[in-house]
């Protein structure tokens, strides 16, 4: 890996923890990020997940400091000339990404494999304006990248097969799990899927059939233990499909299928309950229970991981 050089354009949190899972799997990454303060800011904060990589024996701490020697920082996009790969992760609007790419284009040669990491933007309309969209893919991380072992590999209409299998085998190399997604489809697999159950989720609330506290444990507790092991195909597989059909012929009407936000979801956007931002959203926040909660889901994550590969 140390031979391939891989530019990610944005240093926010997701941009970070890309930099940071590239760079601890012997990656050289060059971080480009134009606002100074985010910037300035960005290594320490990528240290700082380091150390809690390494308070779990994730990494030692030389090899820590290895993966910090990996990546370089700047505010040049220019500087991404001679990449073998350039992952966008800047925010999520169309029209930014669509001039960051057109401006990429000047600097890299026809090579250079472009990865937008998006949660449901069309990799078709971001590419739209490239003379090159054959080297264009979609790479959707979830958060924590450095984390969570998905990434959704979205092929464009005219991306190459070689670029598929190039971007499908560097991820395996470096512990990754990808999936090739064929279609262009809004939201592709996992964002499609979590906000089926969202809705749901939101609409029971909205009923009164439940509190928030009560509905996340239902899911806690019985779905999302399970699904680590069984996927929602497998478990209709494993549960009989006559049985699956039985159920769905009577519920499937009852379920929620409105086609725009809920009333109670759009009110809380309107008075600014936009959750951990701003201290409250389902639930209340103070700053200490963010943190907390944070850390601990976090903490709760590697602790997983850590077990999955014992």
């Amino acid at each position: 890996m140390e031979d391939r050089k891989i530019t990610v354009v944005g240093a926010g949190t997701m941009g970070r923890g890309i930099a940071q899972l590239l760079a601890q799997h012997y990656v050289n990454v060059h971080m480009v990020e134009q606002n100074q303060t985010i910037l300035g800011e960005a290594k320490e904060k990528i240290r700082g997940q380091y150390e809690i990589l390494r308070e779990y024996e994730f990494i030692t701490e030389h090899e820590m400091n290895e993966a910090l020697g990996r990546i370089s920082l700047s505010d040049s996009l220019q500087d991404a000339q001679n990449s073998w790969m350039v992952i966008e992760a800047i925010p999520e609007v169309l029209e930014l990404k669509q001039t960051l790419f057109q401006t990429l284009e000047e600097f890299c040669g026809p090579a250079t494999i472009f990865a937008t990491n998006t949660s449901g933007l069309s990799i078709n309309q971001i590419s739209v304006q490239l003379m090159h969209r054959e080297r264009f893919i979609g790479t959707h991380f979830f958060m924590p990248a450095a984390i969570i072992p998905l990434v959704e590999v979205i092929r464009g209409d005219e991306t190459s097969n070689q670029v598929c299998d190039e971007v499908m085998q560097f991820f395996k190399k470096i512990h990754k799990e990808p999936v090739l997604i064929q279609k262009d489809i809004p939201g592709f697999i996992g964002n499609r899927i979590q906000h089926a159950m969202a809705r749901e989720a939101i609409s029971l609330l909205e009923e009164g059939i439940a509190t928030a506290e009560e509905i996340d444990t239902v899911v806690r507790w019985s779905l999302g233990v399970r699904l680590l092991f069984t996927g929602p195909l497998e478990q209709r597989d494993l549960n009989g499909l006559d049985v699956h059909h039985h159920i769905a012929s009577y519920l499937y009407k009852d379920l929620e299928n409105r086609t725009e936000p809920s009333r109670l979801l759009s009110e809380k956007v309107q008075n600014g309950e936009l959750g951990t931002k701003t201290g409250k959203g389902f639930y209340d926040w103070d700053k200490d229970s963010q943190a907390a909660a944070l850390q601990m889901k976090n903490a709760q994550l590697l602790q997983l991981m850590k077990w999955i590969r014992k």
